[in-house]
This record gives structure tokens, sequence and C-alpha cells, in this order.
């Protein structure tokens, strides 16, 4: 036997029932016929020959299997399969195999060679070299499929299995505003918590390439909100948590309105220099409707400050704002506008 393993004992089942159907046919001698034959023929003997599945009877002077098979011109190739082995002495009757191998490419997973084989089919390669298949791999072409010359055989090994696993929650951060601090100071003012869930995880690897997908979840604890104020000075410190989107959270801002705003000082005719909640006028101090934002509310505004609804008038209605300045000119250059007023906690 040259470059095979034992023959699967399907095959050997199949090979016998094909004989005995032919012995019965007609097509091939029984043994003792074989014997009486030879004895006639003299030096010539019959054997059973098989080839490409296929079984003949065949007459022959060869002294050995190997000389058989040079009677019909077969050179036999390392990985052919032959049997008997080729010092075999031929004798009455005798059953030959031979089947030549074919070149293929076998891929298994992510291992992918050339090869020959001479299995009759593609599960027979398989066990040949020794693959197994687990409940999920995928064989292409399929177990029962012939040996073709030069196709290729994929075997895609395919594990799964479910994981109950634990998993953070991170929490949410909000950022807010200390009036103390100093621009670009911070301060943790809640430190928070993580929380925790339950995840059932669905694994799959194919050929080694992991991937994995959450079937369900349950929260074990919630995770609590971590705080940080930070120092706001400036305009410019201000716009810039604008450019994250900060002013849009309760930490910031307790609400945004659209209004028109104009100037005014504390020299304007017939004014007294005061507010109507006793703070005196100047930059800071603005003018606004209570029933839109009560006096005493600290607002932001941009491109002006921080300031405080400590005044009423009597144009000062809706939406309208009077900014306070400390010098007229400042006042007439800031004019009449379109702005964005921030009301904070």
């Amino acid at each position: 036997m040259i470059g095979r393993s034992p023959r699967r004992t399907c095959e050997l089942i199949a090979a016998g029932a094909l004989t005995l159907g032919l012995v019965t046919a007609g097509y091939l001698t029984h043994p003792a016929s074989v014997l009486a034959a030879a004895a006639q023929s003299g030096s010539q003997q019959s054997v059973v020959f098989e080839s490409q599945h296929t079984q003949t009877v065949q007459v022959t002077s060869a002294r050995t299997v190997g000389d058989f098979l040079k009677e019909r011109g077969i050179t036999v190739g390392a990985g052919d399969y032959v049997h008997p082995s080729l010092d075999t002495a031929v004798s009455p009757g005798m059953e030959i195999e031979y089947s030549a191998s074919v070149p293929l490419t076998l891929a298994n997973g992510s291992d992918r060679r050339a090869i020959t084989t001479n299995a009759s089919d593609v599960g027979a390669l398989l066990e040949e070299r020794g693959i197994h298949l687990g409940t999920y791999d995928k064989v292409s072409p399929s177990l029962a499929d012939p040996i073709v010359a030069g196709e290729t055989i994929r075997v895609t090994h395919i594990s799964k299995w479910l994981s109950a696993r634990t998993m953070r929650i991170a929490p949410n951060i909000v950022h807010g505003i200390d009036f103390a601090l100093a621009p670009g100071k911070t301060r943790v003012v809640s430190p928070g918590r993580e929380g925790q869930r339950l995840a059932i995880v669905s694994f799959t690897s194919i050929d080694g390439k992991l991937s994995k997908r959450i079937m369900a979840s349950h929260v074990l604890r919630k995770p609590r909100v971590r705080i940080i104020a930070e120092g706001v000075g400036t305009y410019a410190a201000f716009a810039d948590f604008a450019q994250r989107g900060l002013q849009k959270t309760a930490y910031i801002a307790a609400n945004a309105m659209d209004m028109i705003a104009t100037a005014y000082t504390a020299s304007c005719a017939g004014c007294s220099g005061y507010t109507a909640t006793g703070y005196r006028a100047g930059r800071g101090i603005v003018a606004v409707d209570p029933r839109v934002i009560p006096l005493g509310t600290k607002l932001f505004i941009p491109g002006y400050g921080f300031a405080i609804a400590g005044d009423t008038g009597g144009a000062i209605i809706g939406n309208r704002i009077d900014l306070g300045f400390n010098s007229y000119g400042d006042a007439i250059q800031f004019g009449r506008r379109p702005i964005k007023v921030y009301t904070l906690r």
C-alpha cells in the first residue's frame, strides 16, 4: 500500500457487494473457475483489477503486482494507492486495487496548502488528513462529493458559546461652574460611581476570529453622576464651555433666552444712580421685566459677562433687557442688539 491509509469500512463493504454482484451476473469468474482457467492457459492467470472505482477481470502473466501495473502502462507515483503492495506475488483470483493521486488545494481554517490525494471523496480526504469536524464546522464541497483534480476544499471551523458577564456602566460626567474658582481650575463636587449590569454574551469564533454580541442585559446597580465644577472668570472661558455644549445642562444654566438688549449708564437723565433693588447702577447690573427674569437672578451674557437682574424699567417689557455700563461711550458702542441671556443657578 503506497500513500494511503486503510480504506474506510463503508468502502470495503461497497467493494465486496460490487464483487459479489459481478460474480452473480457472470461478469467475474469465481476463484475456483479462475484456477481452472489458469491451469489451462499455462503461465497466465486471471485477477480482479479495480481502478477509478471500476472492477474488471484481467488475464496477466505478471509475477508481481508491480509487474501487473507496468503491463498496463501504469507508473506508480509516490502518493498513489496500491493494494496489495508492489512486490506481492500475483495469484489466481487476486484483487488488485490502484488509485492515482490528484492535486488540489486544502484550506483548513487559516492553513492553506497544495496537496495530492487518492481519496475517493471529500469525507475520505478529511479522514486521511486527520481533520475532525465540530458541531458548527462547514465543509465545501460537501463530504459526499467526489474529489476533483485542481479544486479547493475549504474547511471552516466555527465555535459558538454563551457567557454571563458582569460589565461596568460608566457614570455620566456633568460640568458645572463655580464663581469662587479661578479660570482653568476645577473641583470635584460629586465623585459619582460606576454602575454594573449582568450581560448574556454570545461568542462566535470563525477560524480563530472572535466576535461577540450581547443577547440580554440587566442593570444590577445604577451609576451615579460625576459632577465637576470649573472656574469661569472671563467670557473666553465661558465661550469655550459653550462650544462643548455645557450651557445645555442644568448645572450651568437654568434657562437660556433670546432677548433684545439696550444699554444705559448711571448718569442718564432722570436716573438716581441706584437701582430698584438698591444696587449702584453700572456694569454688571441689568434691568429686566420681573415677570420674565425675577429680580436678584444671576445672569451670564456673552460679550458682556456676569450680571445681576437688579433693576426694572418702564420700557423693559417681555424679552427686553437693559445692560448697565460705567461710561456713556461704552453704552453707545454697545447700542441695541439681539443677545442670548443665561440665567444661572
